[in-house]
């Protein structure tokens, strides 16, 4: 079992490397290959994802991932700046199915941003498509220079498109996923003001026959957003674009207690996978050692059971977590009173006590 290790930038490092540390732990036979992605590949190779880089993911089973951008890139040209990594192994690998779950553990019910009773016992799962909608619609803009920037500039625009077969293997993904969970499936869409949405609403809609025992609703993007706050339990499984899945599966990860807290898988039709947390580079803390890695470690859980057919293994990275959160351990982001505050380190080190 090869995985590729590309820890990217900021935060990156640190939080890959506990998630590293747990898979040692577990005494399996994988080979692990680290290269550099994002910003520090541009400093190394002058390229946010070098051809070495992509041809490891590409021969992978899968890929975890850490987390890429820097203040520092903000002024490289647009095709050179460290997130066109992540866009680049996206459409590379054919990843075209994201799945973001939101789950409230017991112990972190009071570190949510709602009221205990709203959350508590939350599991909802956002699956979001990756590879069509606005984010890489064509053409994407009207420049007035070479280097890409905009100065002088009249307009830009991005397109937004989905094709039938892409909305239908999402929509499959989905109901699939549903089958093996509560059984509803809300699609999420715009459809009383976007032609492309009112598209994906009838394919959805018409993949659905195939699938008579899972419940399906539409629910306009507005409303889901509220919901979300207002009654989020409301929710299993939750598919929607690119665009709306980015912003929607943010905005469930405060609902956790942290954006720390939050894996997630990209998945192509055959299986192989990039794994990361969903949150970002987070420069601001880059090198402190207080950034929490258990996104990280419990993306390298869902790797173990999407790609590399380890449930079992998977199964005791998450029994591990559940642990050391009810033994009071807390990073900074999910303090709160009687807890006992560590670092990255020591994080990571707790994971593996829990489980040997």
């Amino acid at each position: 079992m090869k995985i590729a290790i590309l820890p990217g930038d900021g935060i990156g490092p640190e939080i890959v490397a506990e998630a590293v540390k747990v898979l040692r732990a577990l005494a399996l036979p994988l080979e692990m290959e680290t290269a550099p992605v994002g910003g520090a590949a541009y400093e190394a190779a002058g390229h946010p994802l070098p051809e070495a880089t992509l041809r490891l993911a590409q021969q992978a089973d899968a890929v975890l991932f850490g987390a890429v951008g820097d203040w520092k890139f903000d002024t490289l040209p647009r095709p050179l700046r460290p997130e066109q990594a992540i866009l680049g192994l996206r459409q590379a690998l054919g990843l075209f199915a994201n799945f973001r779950p939101a789950i409230c553990y017991p112990q972190l019910t009071h570190a949510s941003s709602l009221k205990p009773e709203l959350v508590a016992g939350l599991d909802i799962l956002i699956i979001r498509e990756l590879t069509g909608d606005i984010y890489f619609g064509q053409p994407r803009g009207r420049r007035s220079a070479p280097d890409g920037a905009f100065a002088g500039a009249e307009e830009a625009f991005d397109t937004m498109r989905y094709s039938r077969p892409e909305i239908e293997r999402i929509a499959r993904v989905a109901f699939e996923a549903a089958r093996q969970r509560r059984g509803k499936v809300t699609s999420v869409d715009k459809a009383n003001v976007l032609e492309t949405f009112q598209f994906w609403k009838d394919i959805v809609t018409e993949v659905h026959r195939d699938y008579p025992d899972v419940e399906l609703e539409h629910m306009y993007v507005d409303n889901a957003a509220m919901q979300l706050v207002k009654a989020p339990k409301k929710f299993d499984v939750v598919v929607t674009g690119n665009m709306f899945g980015d912003i929607l599966s943010d905005e469930a990860a405060m609902l956790t207690g942290s954006i720390g807290m939050l894996p997630s898988a990209s998945l192509n039709e055959r299986g192989q996978g990039l794994y990361e947390p969903s949150h970002g580079s987070a420069p601001d803390i880059a090198g402190k050692g207080i950034a929490n890695p258990l996104a990280t470690i419990l993306s390298a859980a869902m790797m173990l059971r999407f790609s590399l057919q380890q449930p079992e293994a998977a199964e005791r990275i998450e029994a591990a977590v559940q642990k050391v959160l009810a033994d009071g351990l807390r990073t900074a982001d999910i303090a709160s009173e009687g807890c006992t505050i560590v670092g990255t380190a020591a994080m990571g080190d707790a994971v593996v006590r829990a489980l040997r």
